[in-house]
């Protein structure tokens, strides 16, 4: 750029005055130029199609919003430096307190912690050792890792980024029979929990008595509220959450915990560290502090939020029960998002659309709206919804229902 154009351009600048002239802003000018960055509305000036999420927590769809109180922590700690090591001590402190494990760390998803948590099982607490993952090959790591075969969901993928080979059982035989000296630990995917012959209780039993450490899978799990610690206390070594979903902390944040060696382990492999396998999965000073606050505000007024749910599902199902046709069915799933779900059925004599050009009109219509969808039905959730926005997906449901 040219002189002549650098000069032209600050003065453009709201501070340029104040910063090149040797005066200070004034706080209401600061005050104005912080309002007018505030009002801008990004999505709307990149051309970004925005919706009423009522569908799921998925990551294709941005996955949940964040509380009030987490965006006040990211904002309040974004305004001050501190050490990353010493910010993940205090907080996995705190977390690991709450969650009745013995040590815990902030990690950037569920996946990422499912990585960590692997990574340091294999190394152990040697630097040396962490730093070669995911080359294996002579390094006097162990190599294999247990899953069941009806636990096979892409997340496995995470333990074989650390250079394992997958070993897959079915029965409790098995899994006896797979267990050799090369077996560095056994996983559990938590909702695929019905899809395996070898429940919670029989997996820890096998692997107390060989002695090999187990990693649980419960990214979706919360709620209910006890599951934060119940695999803890179940005697898992090492557990894998993550910080989005119904928790409602920040979206590209997770949490490893357990075993105080094993975690000691895992950040051998974590950011800051460089020339680790884990290195890009960093966390930032603000979602640390932020899924700390989701993680204490959930567990203190997590009941109170499962009631307000409902009543935003008795809200749109009230608005819909009284036309022809409809049946409506309240249900909570037994494993991965267990929140309140709403579906909404109808006969398709009476009511001739079906349940994907209903979502495909919703989807279209303005605002959007984003819910699951069967042959003759749709279902959603409420629990991901900015509160109010129940009473724009229920106006506009009913008004497609009744177009038919």
């Amino acid at each position: 750029m040219k002189r002549r154009d650098l000069l032209k351009g600050l003065t453009v600048l709201p501070l340029a005055g104040g910063v090149f002239s040797g005066t200070s802003a004034s706080g209401a000018e600061l005050a104005n130029v912080a309002s007018t960055a505030a009002k801008r509305d990004l999505f709307k000036e990149l051309g970004i199609r925005t919706f009423i999420n009522a569908r799921a927590t998925l990551t294709f769809m941005t996955g949940s919003l964040m509380q009030p109180e987490v965006i006040d922590a990211i904002n309040n700690s974004s305004k001050r430096y501190c050490m990353l090591d010493e910010l993940q001590d205090k907080v996995g402190a705190k977390i690991a307190e709450l969650c009745h494990a013995e040590a815990a760390t902030v990690t950037s998803g569920a996946f990422s912690a499912i990585m960590l948590g692997t990574a340091g099982v294999l190394s152990g607490l040697d630097a040396k050792k962490a730093a070669m993952i995911p080359h294996l090959e002579g390094s006097g790591m162990k190599t294999e890792v247990i899953l069941q075969k009806g636990h096979d969901i892409g997340y496995y993928q995470a333990m074989k980024n650390c250079g394992v080979t997958m070993v897959w059982v079915e029965t409790r035989a098995d899994l006896e029979k797979a267990i050799n000296e090369k077996t560095a630990m056994m996983g559990f995917m938590n909702c695929n929990t019905n899809q395996g012959q070898i429940k919670h209780k029989e997996w820890l039993e096998v692997a107390k008595k060989y002695k090999i450490p187990t990693l649980i899978d419960i990214a979706a799990d919360v709620p209910p509220i006890e599951n934060f610690w119940k695999f803890n206390d179940m005697g898992f070594d090492l557990v894998c959450l993550s910080g989005g979903k119904a928790i409602r902390g920040p979206q590209s944040s997770g949490v490893l915990m357990g075993k105080k060696d094993l975690i000691a382990a895992a950040r051998l492999s974590a950011s800051p560290r460089g020339s680790t396998i884990g290195r890009g999965h960093k966390v930032n000073k603000e979602e640390i502090l932020g899924l700390y606050v989701a993680i204490e505000k959930f567990i203190r007024t997590g009941e109170e939020e499962w009631n307000f749910w409902m009543k935003q599902i008795a809200h749109i199902e009230n608005a819909v029960k009284d036309i022809k046709s409809i049946k409506t069915r309240v249900f909570v799933p037994e494993l991965a998002n267990a929140t309140p779900n709403l579906e909404i059925s109808w006969d398709q004599t009476v009511i001739k659309a079906t349940g994907q050009e209903i979502q495909k009109r919703l989807s279209l219509g303005e605002p959007g709206i984003e819910l699951n969808a069967g042959k003759n039905n749709i279902s959603l959730v409420t629990f991901i919804m900015v509160p109010g926005e129940e009473k724009i997906v229920a106006k506009r449901i009913r008004e497609e229902l009744l177009i038919g």
